[in-house]
């Protein structure tokens, strides 16, 4: 298995998954897919049996032992070995301490902004707004619900961190929109000086 297939952020994930028990590799899929939306988009079945088989193959994960639900196949599940715990926990310590810089697909248009035009700028930015901001409600609220539920706050820490994300980003917006609309971010009249 290639090196770069433990570099897959994925890795955290599952290591992460397997610490709260062991599972195999349908039941993570399941459960990454319903805990993030960021790994619903990006989780395929075959990027995880490859990643699951880098994890073996690097010793952080040992077959477990077999399952089999009804007529469902026969599952192999995997559990966490002593060196996948080590190296979760200095994964999770460098991902705490190092600040990356993240390049995000919105990043990378707002970059672009310009060649939208003050008013195309003002409409995109709106409607993202827009969507955000109903994103993060329905955030806010299953959230709400979890922690009613007694899910312990530390067992969703990240969800209040996206939530905090996503609320600067819609500040950001907002901000931004004002200052199209009043002029203090202005267009050059060239329309290709706008993207220099």
């Amino acid at each position: 298995m290639p090196r770069r297939a433990l570099d897959n952020p994925i890795v955290l994930a599952v290591l992460g998954l397997l610490l709260e028990r062991p599972a195999h590799p349908h039941r993570i899929l399941t459960e990454l897919r319903e805990r993030s939306d960021n790994h619903a988009a990006a989780l395929t079945r075959g990027t995880l049996y490859n990643t699951v088989a880098a994890l073996v193959g690097a010793g952080w994960v040992a077959e477990q032992g077999r399952e089999r639900a009804g007529n469902r196949p026969e599952r192999t599940v995997y559990a966490l070995t002593p060196a996948g715990g080590e190296e979760l926990v200095r994964r999770l310590d460098s991902g705490i301490r190092d600040p990356e810089r993240e390049f995000s697909r919105f990043l990378g248009a707002v970059t672009y902004l310009g060649a939208l035009g003050p008013d195309g700028a003002v409409a995109a930015l709106t409607e993202r707004g827009r969507r955000l901001g109903e994103r993060i409600a329905a955030d806010e609220a299953r959230l709400a619900q979890a922690l009613a539920a007694g899910v312990p706050r530390l067992h969703v820490i990240e969800a209040g961190y996206a939530l905090c994300l996503a609320r600067a980003e819609l500040d950001w917006i907002a901000a931004t929109v004002d200052d199209i609309r009043t002029g203090a971010l202005n267009w050059p009249e060239n329309r290709e000086e706008a993207n220099t």
